[in-house]
């Protein structure tokens, strides 16, 4: 598997509950089921390294990435990073939210990694597969060494999340961002609680993380938006999108992106089977609008766009960076903008006493304004 290549087998004379058990995940420490996280198991792994380059000719505004948990508990049916799990030997739907790899040494391995003389301090990014502040981190608690130790070494973040446990390390954020550049974004794409609860059933809902955005905002921290997906014929109607973007600019976001609902192999089938389930209505729409294909119809798209462009503008975003679909040709680009806020602006914070400055990439400078 996939994962052999970062792990560190426990030796033969480590405690019985420190070797390997119930599946053969290589790096294995134990398994863990308890019942304040029913019908969930966390597969506690010993990693090799945590720093994650991005694939040469990605979109993404960053080229790093840090990932201490896969699988996610928040368990939305749309999730593109569905298909990620297979490569763990888990499958792409139940699996998916209910195995969850920790890995519990993270923060000290991203130290190691960091003080190498070839680390670069270019930007880090955390949450763009699954997502670190799921309930998992109430346990484990890997986030605040995760901060310290990118902060400490000089090293611009950001971070994209679902999850209103970020508030407990908003002290430690404040902190970091006096010594380096900070992002920091919110994923939300929709108001409806109901939809919510049934889409993405392990989240806080909506009102929870309009609350998180106003005390980022709050703190004195910036705090950009992934409205992200929108869902066809369930939450892209006029009222739908006027309501999004409107508690977004109350709460007082730095900037919003928004986009158009993206199924990759892995996804398709997990959320086709949940349309199929809870909107039969609505399956044979979804099979005409995305076809074969990971995209909605180009047609769509620069209807969304028309949308989103008009409720932006109203609720003050219109100069704000993010999705823009301005190459509707590529729909890979929507998924490459990132709204003001998220991406960590250069010269933000300081770098460490006696250390040099960061060299950032030019992946990881602050996305263009966008159309919209």
């Amino acid at each position: 598997m996939r994962w052999e290549a970062q792990a560190l087998v426990p030796t033969p004379d480590a405690p019985a509950a420190a070797r390997p058990a119930l599946l053969p995940l290589a790096g294995l420490v134990r398994s863990v089921t308890t019942p304040e996280f029913a019908g969930i198991t966390f597969h506690e792994v010993t990693a090799k390294s945590v720093l994650n380059r991005v694939p040469t000719g990605s979109k993404m505004p960053f080229e790093w990435t840090v990932n201490p948990y896969r699988g996610c508990s928040h368990a939305c049916v749309y999730c593109f990073a569905r298909k990620s799990h297979t490569y763990l030997d888990f499958d792409a739907g139940m699996d998916f939210d209910s195995q969850v790899v920790v890995k519990v040494n993270a923060a000290e391995v991203l130290r190691k990694e960091l003080a190498k003389p070839s680390w670069t301090r270019q930007q880090v990014a955390l949450g763009t597969n699954t997502d670190p502040y799921q309930r998992a981190e109430g346990r484990y608690r890997l986030m605040p060494g995760i901060i310290a130790a990118l902060a400490e070494s000089g090293t611009p973040l950001s971070i994209l999340t679902k999850g209103t446990l970020l508030a407990r390390d908003i002290p430690l954020l404040k902190s970091a961002a006096t010594q380096v550049p900070v992002g920091l974004g919110i994923s939300l794409a929709m108001t409806n609680e109901a939809l919510s609860e049934a889409i993405e059933p392990g989240t806080p809902g909506p009102r929870a993380r309009l609350k998180l955005v106003s005390r980022l905002r709050e703190a004195g921290l910036p705090c950009g938006v992934m409205a992200m997906p929108i869902l066809p014929w369930l939450s892209d109607s006029d009222e739908a999108l006027d309501a999004l973007f409107g508690s977004l600019a109350a709460a007082g976001a730095t900037g919003v992106s928004a986009g158009a609902l993206y199924l990759k192999p892995g996804t398709r089938e997990w959320f086709m089977k949940w349309i199929a389930a809870h909107h039969p209505e609505l399956a044979g729409k979804y099979r005409r609008l995305y076809g074969t294909g990971s995209y909605a119809s180009k047609e769509y798209r620069t209807w969304l766009a028309g949308r989103v462009r008009y409720f932006k503008a109203r609720h003050g975003f219109s100069h704000s960076s993010g999705f823009s679909h301005r190459d509707l040709d590529d729909p890979r680009a929507e998924e490459a903008e990132y709204p003001a806020g998220i991406i960590p602006a250069a010269g933000g914070g300081a770098a460490p006493a006696g250390s040099s400055p960061p060299s950032p990439s030019l992946r990881g400078q602050a996305v263009q304004d966008s159309l919209f």
